[in-house]
């Protein structure tokens, strides 16, 4: 295969194009473009180079291993990585981040049939593992930066909201104090136009303030309505995020099926936030290689929801302090310790508890217990 790639890279690279100038227009520099397919072509052919000649720490090293590496990205991860953080610059969608490396897969494997050029199982291997890799460290920094995107352009125009609100206000105030300066001097009438402009003045600093408790009201309704919600709905969204989180980490995820007639009342974002909090310690935390449990049953007249992990233990006395606000686990210092703390209030806003078991020398399990509610 290392031959065939290295005597069909521009073939191969061309086709890829071909293929890309089919789905909507998107344009990109030569720079861009040399850390996709070409840049992936080279460092698979040299992965494939190193394991012929029986150095496979050295073909780790460039492509790293199955599953990903969770402690560190390889070479073809940083330029993956570096790949999907343009093809968002460049207004790409996750599919298309991901078709951009299939295109190359089957672009490979339509040339080998046309040339006739077998390739070994092993080396089919060694190329799918080099595509799971790159698509999943392109999508995991696509996403990544995509949030801070959304985060970035949520606060530009909250900010710009409360600064318009901000500037409206302080407007009606000054005009107000003065109005009020000049009738405390007792020269003018109470019942005369500068009152009458101290009056709409205040009405309007009321109106401002209404619509503005409104405005918070309307939002408070709409995306924290407490509902009734499928159980196993519920678990398959915190699942597809999960599987992100088992991508980057090389850890696995096992979802439990549950019965499809329990259901969940509260809110169901804030809620869907608390367990996803869960998950992300989770795979934080777990030790490299290990799987990740998601299980749901029934206790009485409640409905337990458990996430397991294999991060070997908590610790004497850690169980007690671990909900507490800046409270961080294992000296991890990459946030600010108050994501348990939130995702308990949120549990316990609905009639729920947020509890953790330790098991010493395996793991830990976080058990969200809410009341049990059952599908009309």
């Amino acid at each position: 295969m290392r031959g065939f790639l290295l005597n069909n890279r521009d073939e191969l690279i061309q086709r890829c194009k071909d293929k890309v100038a089919l789905r909507p227009s998107r344009g990109a520099t030569r720079e861009q473009l040399n850390h996709g397919i070409p840049l992936f072509l080279d460092q698979l052919a040299r992965t494939l180079a190193a394991e012929e000649d029986g150095d496979g720490p050295g073909g780790m090293m460039i492509s790293g291993p199955a599953g990903g590496d969770a402690s560190a990205l390889s070479e073809m991860g940083l330029s993956a990585a570096k790949h999907g953080h343009e093809l968002l610059g460049l207004g790409y969608t996750v599919d298309q981040v991901v078709h951009d490396y299939g295109d190359l897969c089957q672009a490979i494997t339509d040339l080998a049939v046309e040339r006739d050029a077998p390739f070994s199982v092993e080396e089919f291997r060694t190329l799918n593992r080099c595509l799971d890799n790159a698509i999943a460290d392109a999508v995991s920094e696509f996403a990544a930066q995509r949030d801070k995107q959304v985060a970035r352009r949520q606060a530009q125009e909250e900010n710009q909201r409360l600064g318009m609100l901000a500037h409206e206000l302080r407007n009606y105030l000054h005009t107000a104090t003065l109005a009020f300066s000049a009738l405390e001097s007792g020269k003018l009438p109470v019942s005369g136009s500068t009152a009458a402009v101290l009056k709409r003045s205040l009405d309007a600093l009321g109106r401002l303030i209404d619509e503005a408790l409104a405005s918070v009201r309307e939002t408070a309704r709409s995306t924290l309505h407490p509902r009734q919600f499928s159980l196993a709905d519920f678990l398959a969204d915190a699942g597809l995020v999960a599987e992100l989180y088992a991508l980057d980490t090389g850890c696995t995820l096992t979802i439990s099926e549950v019965d499809e007639g329990i259901a969940l009342h509260g809110n169901r974002e804030l809620l869907l936030a608390a367990l996803g909090n869960l998950l992300q310690n989770a795979f934080k935390f777990t030790q490299p290689g290990t799987s990740i449990t998601l299980n749901a049953h029934t206790d009485g007249d409640w409905t337990m929801i458990d996430v397991g992990d294999h991060c070997g233990g908590l610790g004497a006395g850690a169980a007690n302090r671990l909900f507490e606000p800046f409270q961080q686990g294992f000296n991890d210092e990459r946030g600010l310790g108050l994501g348990l703390s939130i995702a308990k209030r949120s549990v316990e806003a609905d009639g729920g508890e947020l509890s953790v078991q330790d098991l010493p020398g395996v793991g830990c399990i976080f058990t969200m217990a809410m009341p049990l509610h059952r599908l009309a």
